[in-house]
């Protein structure tokens, strides 16, 4: 029994390291734009990921044919979520969520990135991200609406002031 066990655990092992060779990269990614940070500088989405893979790692038995990608992006989503709200309140307007964002996405909730990574990144249904976060179909669709207009129009920055000449009188 000891051996069979041994040689089913290094099975294990191998299909998981297959599976994080293959996914981590991509996986990285997308916990990078959910944080928001630079892509050279990201620890809190080496993190997300790290917990994310541990969790897959976990239940890699109970799988069952499953997809480990779509359970472990699954995590990765929640866990973010999660994370997002406790320390930093509701997921809607947080600005010290925000302190080391990068890039385009940085403007946007950590809600509006989540949902906007889950559908144009990943290619999650808006069905399924509905069902993930436990929102109403329509509320998914109308954020991420919003955080693609918000990407794709960006709020103007104000117009420099203009130094106004002295007339002189006569």
């Amino acid at each position: 029994m000891g051996r069979r066990r041994t040689v089913l655990d290094a099975r294990r092992d191998r299909e998981f390291e297959a599976f994080v060779a293959g996914a981590a990269g991509r996986l990285l990614h997308a916990a990078t734009l959910l944080t928001a940070e630079p892509a050279g500088d990201n620890p809190r989405a080496r993190r997300l990921l790290t917990l994310s893979l541990a969790h897959t790692y976990a239940c890699w038995d109970r799988l069952r044919g499953e997809d480990p990608y779509d359970r472990t992006r699954q995590y990765l989503a929640t866990r973010f979520s999660r994370a997002a709200w406790h320390q930093y309140g509701a997921l809607g307007a947080l600005s010290r969520f925000r302190a080391r964002a990068h890039g385009p996405l940085a403007r946007l909730s950590p809600q509006e990135r989540l949902i906007l990574v889950l559908r144009l990144y990943e290619g999650v249904a808006e069905e399924q991200a509905a069902a993930l976060l436990g929102l109403p179909r329509e509320r998914v669709h109308a954020i991420c609406d919003r955080a693609t207009a918000t990407l794709l129009h960006p709020p103007r920055e104000p117009a420099p002031s203009v130094p106004v000449a002295k007339v002189a009188s006569p």
